[in-house]
């Protein structure tokens, strides 16, 4: 589990640099995000299931499609929220007695 967190971490970080990439390409990076903001998409729900995926890759649709919006570290900021604050259920413990 802990290895697979921070495959999810590098994968996010490579994501990142590669739409903040396009930005750095003066006239054809905005088209350039055209392109990318589906694959982005598709990655982010790939990376993370449930609704959670869905909404995160939402935004991180919109972060690539919309003008200046690339530097936002969408894929870093889900992995964050995932793995570092959102609040995990704590695990039940149940005890059994045996009557002899």
């Amino acid at each position: 589990m802990k290895n697979e967190k921070y495959k999810l971490l590098r994968q996010g970080i490579i994501y990142d640099l590669v739409g903040m990439a396009t930005m750095a390409i003066p006239v054809i990076g905005p088209f350039l995000d055209i392109l990318w903001a589906p694959f982005a998409a598709k990655k982010m729900n790939d990376m993370y299931k449930g609704t959670e995926g869905k909404i995160a890759s939402v935004f991180v649709f919109l972060e690539e499609i919309l003008p200046f919006t690339d530097v936002v570290p969408t894929f870093t900021l889900m992995w964050l929220y995932t793995f570092v604050w959102k609040k995990q259920p704590a695990p039940q413990t149940i005890e059994i007695r045996i009557d002899e």
